[in-house]
Parts: structure tokens; sequence; C-alpha cells
């Protein structure tokens, strides 16, 4: 519908159309190169445009702004610095293999510094761009108006050398992106031959020419499987590293000296990283890094100290800077008005053609003109040797037409002839002329004759583009600069090289902060708790080394791979950095276990207890990551399942579980099968309906039987042996542990292992704590309800309960008492603990 002059359409087909118009546009007219000549259109027209402005190799430097505005005025319509940007880059030998314009001035760095301005710096083609340019003037490509109609610019360069694979081209579009690594000179024109001699070729063939990519900046690149892959469909992987060596120095030093940098790597960045790493202590043995890079090539100099190994540090700053980079290719080329993923064959495939049509062309056009100029050159000829009667002729005529006209109807002169006659110059008339105009006449004969066996088979036109195609590689070819090695390197790191070996004190608390401390630190703290958070508490404190890993496991079933020099070092008097800072884990997961591992074996187990009613053994090993960015699943769970204990065994320990409704059970980790680390285990206990597991422990009974200390909802307590309960086998219901009550049931808040000098700690909901002595607590049966520390029906049911090791046991694995001063009090358990009767009225005990 069209209503005053407005059309009525959907949204989506307006956005549709226009978005599709500009994708067309910046697919073939700006980020992506041609597949005959290799460039974009504004390289193109820069290229164009000195070339008209006969700003070429053997003139002068011009400015480089003259060249700007004329490419902006005449061919590209679009902002100066677009334009300058993409000069620069064709002048930087950092960046191109065959650089395309020579510059005065600054043209920017490796380090990334920017250029001076296009009024400062000067310009003009290279050598090599003059053979992009080459016979442009013979009709060898077609033209197009320029934007304003007012000129003719190509639409494709001749190029006489495949300018695409020398010089690369990497580029983003709408929906498609391109990187094409550039390549040396005289291995892509071998193949480009080799590939005319033998159409049907295979990419293995033509990889004997084209060893693979040639990058300015040289460096080494490993995997040629990654290379055969991209040549064959154009999509592959390499790894691409730089050049480095090893320099003895005077007592026992070593310096790594890197001379070469992976292409498109910011030298001064990589500089920087590399000092970093050794600020951050993240690489222990560099002393000094530095940029010894002068007019005499590129040199960063890593200085090491005494007795540091020199290999693992070079690994090292491998794996963690891009002193290797992966680069992958993408050759995505403008083929037939179409953007194409190309593969190496079809590449040359589509220059070669591009260069048969060039030299048809340029052959029809020389030709014509040959044959132009030899059908003048008999004329003149038969003109002097009748020269008396032309001049008597000329001379009766009133002016040129005439005579020209007189000369055609009394001698058969052709138009031409007639033309060339009358314009020919006096000192022309010499005796001599004729010898001259004979020779000359052979020599277009012969040429003649070549051009048109150059048309006439296919076999000599390719010969034709073989021959001007060698003398371009004798003349610009240059060595090889990147070197290629077959395999990528496996880059096997030993932590104790890059990592400085050092005891700390690691410390994880109940909410989740981590830190680790020198033992320096630790050891002036004379005792004191770590820093935390009032409301926090500790949940380990271990003595580690930095070379050493922690595996920190959530009620959700998942784990954190920290190596422990990833940790804060923190003072052990100030908080700890939340883990999540370090490792990516759900907001509303939480930490149950912390496990210092210092060697992934074979032959140690992890053990996991849910609260379901599930027990699960997996071997110690699978539970190296390889990467530590976010939480791994430890544990395969149900939607409403959660673990309640995970223990490092060595598989001959025993198994105590029990359950909320007061049901233990005490079996062997032998009856517990080895899983995966994906898996959900087997059944643990046999659970009635309402009940789940609050305990879990695992104890080696070759040590002693642990006593059980049991506390329940309702704040009461007791201590119980072992050894009255049955050891029986896995998967059972269990032998009860408290005496049933009809009003005001006891249920299990936790069941835990203690030692004689060990401390319980005990919390209620309104946030109140209190300890009890393990040793002043007398044993009690199965069938007792135990003594009371807290009124519940005042303080709300027991939320948590935990063990304060005593103290001929501290060290690796301590849980330490709260902060909360004014919260908690200390009672004497025989003097002052209560006791309720079956009606649920408390007495003195």
């Amino acid at each position: 519908m069209q209503e005053k002059g407005y059309l009525d359409l959907p949204l989506e087909d307006v956005i549709g159309d226009r978005f599709g118009r500009y994708s067309k546009y910046i697919i073939q007219d700006r980020a992506l190169p041609d597949a005959r000549d290799g460039l974009k259109p504004v390289q193109r027209r820069i290229l164009y445009a000195m070339h008209m402005d006969r700003n070429t190799s053997d003139k002068p430097f011009r400015k480089s702004a003259k060249t700007v505005g004329n490419v902006i005025g005449n061919y590209h319509p679009h902002g100066d610095s677009s334009v300058y940007d993409a000069m620069i880059r064709m002048s930087q030998d950092w960046k191109m293999r065959q650089m395309l314009i020579q510059m005065h001035g600054n043209n920017g760095s490796i380090d990334g510094d920017p250029p001076a301005a296009m009024r400062y710096t000067e310009a003009r083609l290279s050598a090599i761009s003059s053979e992009l340019l080459s016979d442009i003037e013979k009709n060898t490509v077609d033209f197009m108006l320029n934007f304003d109609d007012s000129l003719e610019e190509p639409v494709v360069l001749p190029a006489r050398y495949p300018n695409l694979l020398v010089n690369g081209s990497t580029g983003i579009s709408s929906g498609y992106a391109t990187d094409i690594p550039p390549h040396q000179l005289g291995e892509v024109i071998d193949a480009a031959i080799f590939h005319m001699e033998n159409p049907e070729c295979s990419v293995d063939d033509l990889m004997k020419h084209i060893k693979g990519p040639d990058f300015p900046t040289g460096g080494i690149i490993q995997g040629v499987e990654g290379l055969k892959k991209a040549y064959e469909t154009g999509k592959g992987k390499i790894v691409l590293r730089g050049k480095a060596e090893f320099a003895e120095l005077r007592g026992g030093k070593q310096q790594i000296i890197i001379t070469e940098i992976p292409y498109e790597v910011n030298k001064a960045n990589l500089v920087k990283k590399m000092d970093e790493l050794r600020i951050d202590k993240k690489v222990d043995g560099i002393a000094e890094v530095r940029d010894d890079t002068d007019r005499t090539g590129l040199r960063i100099v890593i200085e090491l100290k005494k007795d540091a190994d020199g290999q693992g540090i070079l690994h090292y700053l491998y794996k963690n800077t891009d002193l290797q980079v992966s680069y992958n290719f993408n050759m995505v080329a403008i083929s037939n008005k179409t953007p194409k993923l190309m593969g190496l064959k079809q590449m040359l495939s589509s220059y070669i053609d591009h260069q048969k049509d060039v030299v048809t062309r340029r052959t029809k056009f020389d030709l014509t003109k040959a044959k132009e100029r030899a059908h003048i050159v008999e004329g003149l000829m038969k003109a002097i040797s009748i020269l008396d009667e032309v001049i008597e002729t000329i001379r009766a005529s009133k002016d040129k037409r005439d005579a020209k006209n007189h000369l055609q109807q009394k001698f058969q002169f052709s138009e031409p002839q007639a033309e060339a006659i009358v314009m020919l110059q006096l000192y022309r008339l010499t005796n001599t002329d004729i010898t001259t105009l004979q020779e000359e006449a052979d020599e277009l004969k012969k040429q003649i004759e070549a051009l048109e066996s150059i048309l006439a088979s296919e076999k000599n036109l390719i010969s034709e583009i073989k021959r001007e195609m060698k003398i371009i590689k004798k003349t610009f070819n240059n060595p090889r600069r990147t070197k290629i090695e077959n395999e990528i390197e496996d880059l096997k790191i030993n932590l104790e090289v890059v990592i400085p070996s050092e005891d700390v004190m690691v410390t994880v608390t109940k909410e989740g902060y981590v830190k680790r401390s020198s033992m320096r630190s630790y050891s002036a703290s004379n005792g004191d708790n770590p820093g935390m958070k009032e409301t926090d508490r500790l949940l380990s404190s271990i003595e580690m080394n930095t070379t050493d890993t922690l595996l920190l496991f959530t009620k959700k079933g998942s784990f954190l791979f920290i190596p422990v020099h990833q940790l804060p070092e923190i003072r052990w008097k100030d908080s700890g950095q939340h883990v999540a800072n370090i490792v990516s884990m759900d907001n509303d997961d939480t930490i149950i276990t912390a496990i210092p591992i210092k060697e992934f074996s074979d032959d140690k187990y992890l053990l996991f207890a849910t609260k379901n009613g599930m027990v699960k053994r997996s071997v110690l090993s699978e539970y190296k990551a390889q990467r530590n960015s976010k939480a791994l699943m430890a544990v395969k769970l149900k939607k409403d399942d959660e673990v309640v204990y995970v223990s490092l065994t060595d598989g001959m320990t025993d198994l105590f579980v029990a359950t909320r409704n007061g049901y233990g059970l005490w079996y062997s980790e032998e009856e517990v099968s080895i899983t995966g680390q994906r898996t959900a285990g087997v059944k643990s206990i046999n659970l009635k309906q309402d009940d789940y597991v609050v305990s879990c422990f695992a104890f080696m009974k070759e040590k002693g039987l642990p006593s059980l200390f049991l506390v329940t909802q309702r704040a009461a307590f007791k201590k119980m042996k072992l050894s009255i309960f049955e050891k029986t086998s896995r998967a059972k219901r269990g032998l009860v542990m408290l005496k049933e009550l009809k009003r005001q049931p006891h249920r299990v808040a936790a069941l835990v292992p203690v030692e004689n000098n060990d401390k319980v700690w005990v919390q209620v909901e309104n946030g109140a704590i209190d300890s009890i002595d393990v040793k002043d607590v007398r044993y009690n049966d199965r069938y007792t309800n135990g003594s009371f520390i807290f009124d519940t029906e005042d303080t709300g049911d027991v939320k948590e309960v935990w063990v304060e090791k005593g103290e001929e046991e501290e060290g690796n694995d301590s849980s330490s008492s709260p902060t909360q001063d004014n919260m908690k009090k200390t009672v004497d358990v025989e003097s002052k603990k209560k006791n309720l009767d079956d009606d649920g009225q408390p007495t003195l005990f």
C-alpha cells in the first residue's frame, strides 16, 4: 500500500532486504580478497591509483597523503584512515611476505606502535607490485565505472604471480571470515607451474613444492596433518611457535634468546606477559626479561637464574604466552563473484584460469597492434619506393584530408597507411630508412607468428605463462623463513620447574574462602586462628607444598581442581579469597570437604556417600583434571540427592553409615565396587521411606576402632563404642542407635568418629554454640538417648556438629573452634549436663 509517498512494508522484510544488500556489499566489495589477484577492493584501488599516478619503484617517493587523496577522490569514497591503514599494512615487512608498497618514515612497528600521519610519510609502489599491474593497459582485465562514473577502474589486476597465496589475507565479513597465511614466492610459482603441467595432480603432489606457509616473521610450524587438511579443504589448524635458542653464560647461567615470534603477535605485549609471569612468580627461574631488538633484527633475551631448567621454562612460555599460538586456516576468497572456501588446488586453478585469460587478452591486444603496425610499415615502404610521385600528389592536394584521399585513390593505400604517410616527418625521407623499415617489417612478422602460435595452442599459452612466472621467481625469490616440523610437540611441564617448591599452610573455610600462607606467616601467629569472617569457621587447615593439588568437593556432587600455587598468597591473619574467584561454581553450592593430593595415583580411591543412601568408589587418578576453570562432576546425583561425605582411602578401610532415624551400618570398603568418575555408585544402606543418611565415615580398622559420638536434633548426645555394632554387609538396614520415644522422638543430627582428646562443637538454630569434651562423656549403649547440652524448646533444633581434634592429633586436618565469643558458652559436662525423661521433662542428671 502506498500513501503520500510512503510504502507500508513489514519491518522484517525491510531489514532483511537492507541487510542482504549490506552483506552482499561487504562480502564482495570490502572484506574478502579476490581469488585471482589476492586483493581486497581498497588494496586494488590504492595500487591502481599509484600506478596511474606513475608513483612506481623507479620514480621518487611521494607524500602518502597525495595517494590517499587520489584514492578517495577517484575510486574509494570512504574515510582517509581506512585507505591509509590499508596502505600502511601493505608496506609492513612483518605483515606482508612480499611488500607491495615501499614507505619512507614511520610505518608502525611489530610492537603495535601507530604509524606517523600520512602528511609525514612518503610512499611508492614496490618493484613486485609492478608485476601485479603489468600490462593492465593492454585490455588484459575488465574495467568498470567508478562511484561517480567519471573514471574507470579495474575489476581485477592482471597479477603476474599468485599474490593470494604469497601474501595471504585476513578479513571479517558478514557470515564469512578469511584467514589465508602467506607463502614463499618460489614455492608457490613452482606449484602453479606443476599444476599447469599436471592438471589432475593431487594436494600431496602440490605439497612437494609448497611445504607450508612462510610467515614474514619466520617461526616454526608444527603439524603437517593440519597443513594437509587445510590444503585439501580450506580449513585446518597448525601450531606456530617462535624460534628460541639457548646461550651459555659464565657461572653456569643460561639465556633463552628469541629471534623470531609467531605471525601477527605483538612483540611488546609478548615481552610484557613474560615479565608478568616473572613478577607474579608464576614461573620460577627467570631473572630478567628484556627486549634487545635493534636495526639488526628481533631479539628477546630471557636471563635465567643459576641452575634453572631452561627447557622447562621455555616449554612453560610456549604453553602460557603467545610465543606459541594456534593458526587456523579459513581460506575463503571471492571466486566467480561468490565467496568460497577453497583448498590449495582450487586456489591455483582459479589463478591459472585468470592467467590464461590475461595472457590471451594481452596476446590478442599485442597481435592487433602488431598487425596494425605491419600494415603501416608496408605502406611506408611502398611510399618510399615511389617517393617522388607521393610527394607530388601531396603537394597537389588542398589539405590533409584531400591528400589522404588522393593517395588512397591513386596508389591504393589504406586509410591508416595514408594517415601515416601524410604524418611522415621529412627527416625520415632518407635512403637508409628503407632498411630500417624492412628490419621492422621482418621483426613484426616474427612477432605476429609468435603471438598467433600462443593463441593457436593451449600448450604454447601455458609455456608463455610459465616463462614469465620463472622470470618473476628469478627476480624476486628469497629464502624461506618459516621452518616446518611434522609433529606437534607435547608440552610436558615439570611443576617443579615453573613453580617454586614451597611448604605453605592452606586454609579452607565453611563459607568457601581459601588461601595459602607462608610457613613464616603461620609461625608468627603463635597458634591463633586464621583470619576470617566472624560468622565463618575453619573447615580445613592443611600443610601442603605449592606443587601439590587441592581437591574441594561440594554437596551437589562437583569437585574443584586447584593447584596449590594458584591459591592466593595471603597472610595468615588476613581473610582468604572466595573460591568462586578462582574456579567458577554454582552460587547455591557449598564445599563440604577439602582433600590434599600430592600425586594422582591408581592405588588410591575417592569414596563418596550421599544423602539418599548411595556410595561410590572411584580411582583417584580419574580426578586429575586438564582444565580447572569451572567445577567438574565428581559423582552423578539425582535431583533431590546431595553428597554428605567424601574421603581419600587406600581401598582397605571400613565404612560406618548413620541415618536420620537412628540406624547404623558397618561394612567393609571392599564391598563397594570401583566405578568411573561420572557414575552414581551403588546402594550403601537400605533406607526406610522417610529416612536419609546424615553421616558416614571411613576408618582403618588396624589403627584401632574409633569411638562414635552421636548428637540428636534435640541436642542430646552420647558416646558409643564401635564394637557394640556388628560388622555386616552393604545395603542392609543396620542396627538401631536410639531409644524410640512416642512423643518428641530423637532423630540423628550427626554421628562423628572421635578420639579421647577431641572436642565436639554443637550449633543450634538460634546461633548459640556449645562444646563437649569427649573424655568427659562416658560410654552408652545403643538403646539410650544420652544427655542434653541445650534445651531445644528455647534454642531450636541442632543445626550443625563438628569435631575439633585433640592436641596430640593436630596437624593436617584440624577444625578449629568458632570465634563468636558472645555466642559461645563452654560447659563442664559432668556438672551441668541435663537429662530429659521419656515425657520430655528436664531433670538434673
